[in-house]
């Protein structure tokens, strides 16, 4: 038996960070407005030289300095993102040249706020098909670029940065397989009947514009518990590793009020929650590994530790992946 298991993470974030209160000054907004209903105190938005790239790279380099292992020794890349440099090619490829690797081969997924479960579980399959042996996961986004300023129901929600993640397949003990690190299960799903809910209204094939962020929020809000309790559920009913038994549910970090609603309904402690949502507000693809990097920093994860990462976002998107470190 074989595992992808995750070596290292990083992350990177602009340098210019915009707290609630620099927002009062832009539209009819308060902080007290934000903290109450979302839980975001400030975010980090990406100056002129900063793009979803220079993020990704940045925060490649990190995990792979935290992982010790070379760029060299990566053969895959996998980018989520729903903010590229370019239309094409890929933000990928400029990561890859960033990180001046010329083998190999790398490509963005789509998924939005799910992004990065569906690239690690994307890299996941190819390192177990044998298309590669040692993979970076990034999920970077610029969000800023695309946001309505002066739509305040959603401007104040987003945020810029990157996170990544190292991995590669490993053998499993066959003696001891239920304490073995790696991926144990994942689950994806997808309706795109919800696409007005959450979506950009713009596109080189439709508008042939770029198009700003639109979401009906409280539509996003009632759908969301449900949509990410049924994943969870079913990557726990796939390992018999029960929701209260995982030592930290590592959520994206859209709304604190959706992630304390899950964990309720799911009966996880709020003391088993990483939540980064205050710090970063929502930076789609890269909210999960952003908020993985920082327990592992800090040293709440730790090596034997279970791993529950969900996400949801437009499309609608959505999807869970548990793991042990």
């Amino acid at each position: 038996m074989k595992r992808t298991v995750m070596l290292g993470v990083g992350t990177a974030l602009p340098e210019r960070m915009v707290p609630n209160a620099e927002l009062e000054t832009m539209i009819d907004t308060s902080d007290e407005w934000i903290v109450q209903r979302t839980g975001i105190r400030q975010r980090y938005i990406a100056g002129e030289t900063e793009t979803t790239a220079s993020l990704g790279a940045d925060a490649a380099k990190a995990a792979l300095e935290n992982a010790g292992v070379d760029a060299q020794s990566i053969d895959l890349i996998v980018v989520a993102t729903a903010t590229p440099d370019n239309t094409f090619p890929a933000t990928s490829v400029e990561i890859q040249n960033r990180l001046g690797i010329s083998h190999g081969y790398a490509f963005d997924v789509a998924a939005v706020c799910t992004g990065f479960i569906y690239a690690l579980a994307t890299v996941d399959a190819h390192l177990k098909a044998g298309l590669a042996k040692r993979a970076l996961v990034i999920g970077a986004e610029t969000f800023s670029r695309i946001l309505d300023w002066e739509d305040r129901t959603t401007c104040v929600l987003f945020g810029d940065g990157a996170g990544a993640m190292v991995v590669e397949l490993q053998d499993v003990d066959a003696d001891t397989p239920d304490e073995g690190a790696g991926i144990l299960a994942v689950s994806l799903r997808s309706d795109g009947s919800h696409k007005e809910k959450l979506y950009v209204d713009g596109g080189p094939s439709s508008t042939q514009t770029v198009g700003k962020l639109r979401m009906e929020g409280r539509e996003v809000f009632r759908h969301a518990v449900g949509m990410i309790t049924d994943v969870i559920e079913n990557v726990c009913g796939q390992t018999g590793i029960a929701p209260s038994q995982i030592d930290w549910l590592v959520p994206h970090q859209a709304n604190r009020r959706i992630i304390e609603g899950s964990a309720k309904k799911l009966g996880i402690s709020m003391d088993n929650v990483v939540m980064t949502v205050d710090k970063h507000g929502n930076t789609s693809a890269a909210s999960v590994p952003l908020a993985l990097n920082e327990a592992v920093q800090d040293g709440r994860v730790k090596p034997g530790d279970t791993l529950l990462l969900e996400a949801m976002g437009g499309g609608f998107t959505w999807g869970a992946i548990l793991m042990r470190v």
